[in-house]
């Protein structure tokens, strides 16, 4: 059986508090559901003396709609599974949660903790003595990426499913620290490095979720994983795309898990703009996103594989978003058709 480490574990009930706790522990670390940090800390890859608990921050948990939608990070994923207006307006996030581990852990786990969701890797992601018999690995205790020895970089692979589909929505985010508050991009709150995966500051606490207005947009995810339930992406799009009539007017592409960050795609944001959705634009398309994604032998499936599929799922998101009828496709990839029907 694998124990906890020993840690000191403090309750705010304010987002003040904690991030006034935070500043004055050099090795804390945030807790909201648990459900990557606990394992982590279990396998010894994360080891914080003091553990800061967000649940009891009710502002939190806060969904506000006005012209777009602002989720509180510590809104559990089942929350925003079983909320409608999240599924007729965002589909695309809304496919991408319910597709998030199973029931049990979306209860636990908040969109806020996917977002942060560490990075992963075949030689990360094991008990410390499995790590220790390989003289353990770059990410932690180690000196050497076992994915390419070479490489001077950790390599491990960003996992999130929420990620790519808010950042093709075009979401911003709050951090709060005891220094202040600042709002970002999604997207920058990323890097391309399997260590230091996040812009983050150690100090400062991701509050809220913003999403602008959804009128005029489609937005869709697909995912290969294994199984049908429970297993992280090795392979994602999320697409999302502003229409007038036929025609786009502007739209975001974003692949997942074939980096260490969601990658955008922005060669097929410009060469969509403007166009209808043809079957030789999803095409071309298609083959803008193979030629940019390059996953690593660090997950599930051979490379060279997973980065073939990365152009069916591009052209099956396309598909959706011109509204062609994918259920079939679904059931075939993820078990059930995900399908929003507006």
């Amino acid at each position: 059986m694998m124990r906890l480490p020993s840690y000191t574990y403090r309750a705010p009930k304010t987002v003040g508090d904690a991030a006034s706790w935070l500043a004055e522990s050099p090795d804390a670390m945030l807790l909201a559901g648990g459900t990557d940090l606990i394992p982590n800390m279990k396998r010894r890859q994360q080891t914080p003396s003091v553990v800061i608990g967000l649940r009891g921050i009710p502002e939190l948990t806060a969904v506000t709609r006005g012209a777009g939608l602002t989720i509180g990070s510590g809104s559990t994923l089942t929350s925003l599974v079983h909320d409608a207006g999240v599924r007729a307006k965002y589909a695309g996030l809304w496919q991408a949660v319910a597709q998030i581990a199973t029931p049990h852990l979306r209860n636990m786990g908040t969109i806020g903790g996917n977002i942060c969701l560490d990075t992963r890797c075949t030689y990360y992601d094991q008990t410390f003595e499995w790590r220790k018999s390989i003289n353990f690995c770059m990410k932690k205790d180690g000196d050497t990426c076992w994915v390419a020895t070479s490489s001077d970089k950790c390599l491990a692979v960003s996992s999130t499913d929420s990620a790519p589909a808010l950042i093709a929505l075009g979401a911003t985010v709050t951090l709060v620290s005891a220094a202040g508050t600042r709002e970002l991009p999604l997207t920058d709150l990323y890097a391309n490095d399997g260590m230091h995966y996040l812009t983050r500051r150690r100090d400062e606490i991701l509050t809220g979720i913003h999403l602008p207005s959804s009128e005029g947009w489609r937005s869709t995810y697909w995912k290969l994983r294994r199984r049908g339930s429970f297993d992280f992406p090795v392979a994602s799009v999320a697409a999302a795309a502003r229409f007038d009539g036929d025609t786009i007017v502007e739209a975001r592409l974003v692949l997942g898990a074939v980096s260490s960050r969601p990658l955008e795609v922005p060669v097929a944001a410009t060469r969509l703009a403007g166009q209808s959705l043809t079957d030789e634009l999803i095409a071309s398309v298609a083959d803008d996103a193979y030629a940019l994604a390059k996953p690593m032998d660090n997950t599930d499936f051979e490379l060279v594989w997973r980065k073939k599929v990365v152009r069916s799922l591009v052209t099956s998101a396309l598909r959706e978003l011109r509204g062609d009828d994918m259920r079939e496709a679904r059931t075939k990839l993820a078990r059930h058709p995900l399908i929003v029907v507006s």
